[in-house]
């Protein structure tokens, strides 16, 4: 735990900091962030200044520049900077999600079955999935646990997807993509 108390807004804008930041490879601009979160690009200029004095962001000025996380951006949101990690595949809708990768799957309510739900902390934008969309996450690399569900909710601010769970497979094989 990093010991960093940020308010939800700080918390959405790093998030989304972070996630463009790993598609990309490259600064990130204050509009693509605004964008994404439906905030103003004022806003995330404000809330820039106060990641920046936390040590959280940099600033990369020039045409390119924009902003990047630094490494204590991830302890602050709890996230493992690892430079290669084990790709879990997420299909939206039966189509796979090439930028996207699941870094943990929760699964809550198991002894109720009729009312099964998982959490899906992703790696990526979730700005394309909306409740009643169908998801598939897995095959995971060591139990090759796929599991299939519908949308029941988002939690953008820590990039989670709450699922009922339609359908547990396991194993199951890795498709090409």
């Amino acid at each position: 735990m990093s010991g960093i108390e940020l308010t939800t807004s700080q918390q959405t804008i790093l998030q989304e900091l972070v996630n463009s930041y790993r598609e990309s490879d490259s600064a990130v601009k204050g509009e693509k962030i605004a964008d994404e979160i439906g905030r103003s690009a004022g806003t995330i200029r404000n809330q820039m200044q106060s990641l920046k004095a936390l040590q959280l962001v940099e600033g990369v000025p020039g045409p390119k520049g924009g902003y990047k996380p630094t490494a204590k951006a991830y302890d602050a949101l709890e996230i493992q900077d690892i430079e290669k990690a084990a790709e879990v595949a997420l299909y939206h809708n039966n189509e796979y999600v090439e930028d996207a990768n699941v870094t943990e799957i929760n699964l809550t309510s198991v002894h109720h079955p009729e009312k099964c739900r998982a959490e899906i902390y992703l790696r990526g934008s979730m700005a394309e999935f909306e409740p009643g969309d169908t998801i598939t996450a897995g095959p995971t690399p060591s139990s090759k646990l796929q599991i299939i569900g519908t949308i029941d909710g988002k939690d953008e601010t820590n990039n989670v997807l709450v699922l009922v769970i339609d359908d547990m497979r396991a194993p199951v094989e890795e498709p090409e993509h």
